[in-house]
């Protein structure tokens, strides 16, 4: 059964969404719980969506948040130079085609050299349009992300559709007044608005009124 949704503008996050990045992200996080007793399946579903600095915040509240400040900047330095595993979410590069010449923006969490760095490993070309972990105050699950992409594109928030993955994603999607497409086994679980198990159940075609998308 398919599914048909109208949007002006298309908004996407890069790990998980368009970037298989689980491996990468796994282990240097795991290596940086361990010294902190932290269980790893709290860690790993902490980590998925957010900012680093503010994972850091959930799983060590009594720290002082100068510290997490810090060493997100050492874990994103670390990130950008380890791209083992990186892969492309299967169907990632014909949407990013078929979005050529839309309006569409990358929402994510990342900073500018790791996404770059993710997307190139990945083989997939960045949207010309990018809003970065530089670009906001506030780490998703706050909207304000998402808020700012629609804003930069000009569009009303209510004619956007998010594809994300992850719980954080979702929900900033969603509190931004967007509708969210789920992508990955487990992002039905979030509660976006529709749920595929990658990007080949999409496509896109161009209208008179902005972009239809044809959900499997």
């Amino acid at each position: 059964m398919t599914t048909t949704l109208h949007a002006r503008a298309v908004l996407l996050d890069m790990d998980g969404t368009l970037v298989d990045s689980t491996a990468v992200v796994e282990r240097i996080w795991l290596k940086w719980a361990e010294p902190h007793g932290l269980d790893p399946a709290h860690v790993l579903e902490v980590v998925h969506g957010r900012q680093g600095h503010q994972s850091m915040a959930i799983m060590l509240p009594e720290r002082d948040h100068a510290i997490n400040l810090r060493e997100n900047d050492e874990m994103l330095a670390r990130e950008t130079g380890d791209v083992d595993g990186v892969v492309a979410i299967a169907g990632a590069a014909a949407l990013l085609e078929a979005l050529r010449g839309q309006p569409h923006a990358i929402v994510t969490s990342a900073n500018v050299a790791l996404m770059t760095a993710r997307m190139d490993a990945a083989g997939l070309a960045v949207p010309e349009l990018r809003v970065t972990a530089e670009s906001v105050s506030a780490s998703k699950p706050h909207p304000e992300g998402f808020l700012k992409g629609a804003s930069l594109l000009g569009i009303d928030p209510a004619d956007c559709i998010v594809f994300e993955d992850s719980a954080a994603g979702v929900e900033a999607g969603l509190a931004a007044g967007m509708r969210v497409i789920g992508v990955g086994q487990h992002a039905a679980a979030h509660g976006p608005t529709l749920a595929v198990p990658d990007l080949t159940h999409v496509t896109i075609t161009e209208t008179d009124e902005g972009i239809a998308l044809f959900v499997e």
